[in-house]
Formats: C-alpha cells, sequence, structure tokens
C-alpha cells in the first residue's frame, strides 16, 4: 500500500501500528518517529518562518477571514507518490491541510486515492480514530488501543488541583477538545476551558481570576524546548500569576496532536499535579 499522511497524528499511529514502511509521503510537521523525516514532504505552511506567537496568532486570523489558504500541497510530489490511500482531517483549519483542498487536488490530477478522515473531539474518539486508521492501512488496532485504555485506566486519579493549561500563549487560549478530559484522568479540574469543545482565546485577568493551583503551559505546534522558552518569557514578563507552580510540557508530542502519546500526556499531567514521577522528556518545572 501507498500511504500520504496529511497530519503528524496519523503518522505516527502508522508508524505504531507497523505501517510505516507504507508511508510514502508526509508534511513538514511529521517528526516522529524519526523515520518520518526521511519521507518525501507533500505539504507545508504558507506562514512565513521565524514568527512568533502574535504573530502567527495575527496572521492566521488574517488569512482565514480573507479565506486564504494555511497550508500548501505539492501536487507534484502528490502525483508521483500515486498514493493508495490518503489520511487526512476535519478537525481544525489551522491543524492542517482542508480536506477539500485534499479532494480538488486528486480529482485533479485523476487520482484515485481513497481518503481517509479523522476528526476526534475527546479521547474515546482518538481511540476510535486510531483504529479507523488501522482499518484502513490494514493494521488491526484493537489490541493497541486496549493498552492505550488500560494504561489511561491506570492513571485515573480522583482530585481538584485547579489547572489552568495554556494551549497558546500570545494572546493566551484556554484548553479544548481531549485537553480537560487529560487534565481530569490526571486528577485535576480544568479551570477555563470545556472538554469536546475548541481551544478558546483568554486574558490574562480572567487566567487570575481562575485561581489556578498550577499552570501547564502546552502552546500547539511546539516541543519541549520550544514550549520552554515561549514560558520562560511569560515568568520573565510577569504575565503569570505569581506564587504558582508552573510547568512547560511537549504539547506537540503529547497534548495537541490526537495519537498514542496523549497517555504519556495524562501520566506526565498526573506526576506533576501529585508529586510523582514525571518524564523529563514530556515535562519540564519552571517555577
Amino acid at each position: 500500500m501507498r500511504i500520504v499522511s496529511l497530519l503528524p497524528s496519523a503518522t505516527e499511529i502508522c508508524f505504531a501500528l507497523g505501517g510505516g514502511d507504507d508511508v510514502l509521503g508526509v508534511t513538514f510537521e511529521c517528526d516522529y518517529p524519526a523515520e518520518a523525516r526521511a519521507r518525501r514532504i507533500v505539504s507545508t505552511t504558507n506562514l512565513p518562518e521565524g514568527l512568533t506567537p502574535l504573530q502567527i496568532d495575527t496572521a492566521v486570523r488574517e488569512r482565514v477571514a480573507a479565506g486564504e489558504d494555511l497550508y500548501k500541497l505539492d501536487r507534484d510530489a502528490l502525483r508521483a507518490l500515486d498514493p493508495d490511500l490518503v489520511i487526512t482531517q476535519d478537525l481544525c483549519q489551522v491543524c492542517a491541510i482542508d480536506i477539500d483542498d485534499v479532494e480538488e487536488a486528486l480529482s485533479y490530477l485523476g487520482c484515485q486515492a481513497d481518503v481517509v478522515t479523522t476528526d476526534p473531539h475527546d479521547l474515546d474518539e482518538v481511540f476510535d480514530s486510531i483504529e479507523v486508521i488501522g482499518k484502513a492501512i490494514g493494521r488491526p488496532a484493537g489490541r493497541f488501543v486496549e493498552d492505550l485504555r488500560k494504561r489511561l485506566a491506570k492513571v485515573r486519579i480522583q482530585g481538584s488541583a485547579r489547572v489552568m493549561l495554556l494551549e497558546w500563549t500570545d494572546p493566551p487560549f484556554a484548553p479544548g477538545h481531549w485537553v480537560p478530559e487529560m487534565i481530569d484522568y490526571a486528577g485535576g479540574v480544568s479551570v477555563l476551558g470545556t472538554a469536546g469543545l475548541r481551544s478558546v482565546r483568554t486574558t490574562w485577568p480572567a487566567i487570575e481570576a481562575a485561581r489556578p493551583e498550577v499552570i501547564v503551559s502546552a502552546p500547539c505546534g511546539f516541543d519541549l524546548d520550544a514550549a520552554t522558552t515561549l514560558t520562560q518569557e511569560l515568568l520573565d514578563n510577569g504575565a503569570l500569576p505569581p506564587a504558582v507552580p508552573v510547568w512547560a510540557v511537549d504539547a506537540n508530542g503529547c497534548f495537541a496532536r490526537p495519537g498514542p502519546r496523549l497517555v504519556d500526556g495524562v501520566e506526565a499531567l498526573a506526576g506533576l499535579l501529585h508529586d510523582g514521577p514525571v518524564d523529563p522528556t514530556v515535562a519540564r518545572r519552571l517555577r
């Protein structure tokens, strides 16, 4: 099978299920596992490099309002790879290329590839999407998903620690989709943001008024080192409520992407909320 994955989480899922050799095309963001970086890139961003979080937010808002694409599909690469299957998403226009653009390109090229889309909004739907992808690539995922669910059930903690998780740092965004649910599993309460809904823009006064006991910085699109840098800037600027523990986490790997490593994120949250072990590759305390 010849697979093109237009979503980092789908790429990770394919490799985790043993179908990595069939993945021939990926996006510029597909960086896990490391082997994915050797595949041909078929989708890139239209945003310039080196933007600050505020500049990224502004550019995204302007392009969306103008009806402009945030991503560019390399049709020549798609034609050359001649895929049997294209995996994309219909969850968030900011996260990956729009499904309509994919289908238009395939039609234009006369490509008869099957298209599988994922649209998870909570953890159950993330697990379901893994099984959907597994079926599509001929790699049954039932046992793999069962193991993930067992790990999640083992983590489950009853707690009331008030957690402010930042899905973006400038401007601040409160979490949505599966992230508040992750906090709940780890024994915390998401003070802003609603499970199953989109992340929402908030303000620093609103965050302080929510009286968080822990702040977790997980800016979408950034790994642990980059999240650490952005979070340290917030501390240096005095943006965060004082005297509250602050952690930076690997947003890309374990929070933002709807894939298997969300369970790693829950385990890290449980550790940092309840003085347990915390994987240093997932989370780092800054205050």
